[in-house]
């Protein structure tokens, strides 16, 4: 059993502690470069890739022929793996995958089936942008003739 002295107890925080500065001042000297502090996002598929893709679904519903559906799908592809993509628009992009393949006849139902999914595409795929907020004004300024929404009617 060892038997520490109050002394080296205190020696050892202040070895820790200067320690702790000595590594912030390194830090503080040589920073870490902003590509190795947070690996960058891909970029959000843009309006134009979303239509093509859509074209190209909307394509292979109505020709039933492999160059649409397999260009289809390959656009579709990458695309699941997006991290920025909400589930609903992954959800889109597996149908695609899934009904875009040439069938043995081009019913109605199936053509049906990857409109909807076109639609769908652009729909849930498209980055949100913020609305804009509406101006505030200031309390009094041009008030005058509004009544309360939910008090009691007001006679003149």
């Amino acid at each position: 059993m060892v038997v520490r002295s109050p002394r080296s107890a205190r020696s050892a925080a202040a070895a820790g502690l200067g320690l702790a500065l000595a590594s912030l001042a390194i830090g503080a000297v040589h920073p870490i470069p902003p590509a190795l502090a947070r690996p960058q996002e891909p970029a959000f598929p843009s309006e134009q890739e979303l239509r093509e893709l859509q074209q190209l679904v909307f394509a292979c519903g109505r020709e039933n022929s492999s160059t649409p559906c397999d260009q289809a799908r390959l656009r579709a592809d990458p695309l699941l793996d997006h991290p920025r993509l909400p589930g609903s628009c992954k959800d889109v992009l597996w149908q695609i995958r899934e009904l875009a393949v040439v069938a043995g006849t081009n019913s109605f139902n199936r053509r049906d089936q990857l409109d909807r999914t076109g639609i769908d595409l652009v729909r849930l795929c498209q980055q949100r942008r913020p609305a804009p907020s509406a101006p505030s004004t200031s309390p009094g300024a041009g008030s005058g003739n509004r009544r309360p929404m939910f008090g009691p009617s007001q006679q003149p």
